[in-house]
């Protein structure tokens, strides 16, 4: 048995009508030997435990939503130290008391330079603030992401798989993640 990592892991896609109903998802997860799970809204948030390879994690969580959810989407996983950093990196700290405006883009890899540039000229001229740090985008739109001409093009525009959380929701995971590790033995 390795060491355990907090890994929060994020599911791409949910809401609407791609549910992904927490209760049940934290058992099928139990069930198949996650010990440690927590969710956290219908959003598809599920922090856990695990010694196995973050790949490895992926690959088996997928499997289960797939078997028992019929989903299918992209799942992002990131390791609790991660998630500290990327909140710790936040380049909007003043808007970090709008956690419902700020939002985080989890990237499945840094965009290519190109495709930055694509996004910024789409910017041109918008309330809109973003940044790229790593393989996070933060985003803030002062109108809120509803009304947001930028919101619905960053993924397509970056040409790369995403999927983002609102600050709220980013901070309510970092909780979990430490309330998990506690009452780890």
């Amino acid at each position: 048995m390795g060491r355990h990592t907090t890994y929060i892991i994020l599911f791409r896609g949910v809401g609407g009508a791609t549910l992904l109903p927490v209760q049940p998802l934290k058992a099928a997860l139990i069930e198949n030997g996650f010990e440690r799970v927590a969710t956290y809204i219908n959003t598809g948030n599920v922090v856990l435990t695990s010694h196995v390879t973050p790949k490895e994690i992926v690959r088996k969580v997928a499997a289960i939503a797939l078997e028992k959810f019929a989903f299918s989407k992209a799942i992002m996983i990131v390791s609790k130290t991660q998630w500290k950093k990327l909140i710790a990196n936040n380049p909007f700290p003043e808007r970090a008391l709008e956690g419902n405006k700020l939002h985080a883009f989890v990237m499945e890899k840094e965009p290519d330079d190109e495709a930055v540039e694509a996004l910024e000229r789409k910017a041109i001229g918008l309330p809109e603030q973003f940044k790229i740090i790593g393989n996070v985008l933060y985003y803030y739109p002062p109108q809120g992401a509803s009304q947001s001409k930028l919101h619905g093009k960053i993924e397509s525009t970056l040409k790369i798989t995403t999927t983002a959380r609102n600050w709220n929701t980013v901070l309510k995971l970092a909780q979990l993640a430490d309330r998990l590790e506690k009452e780890m033995p």
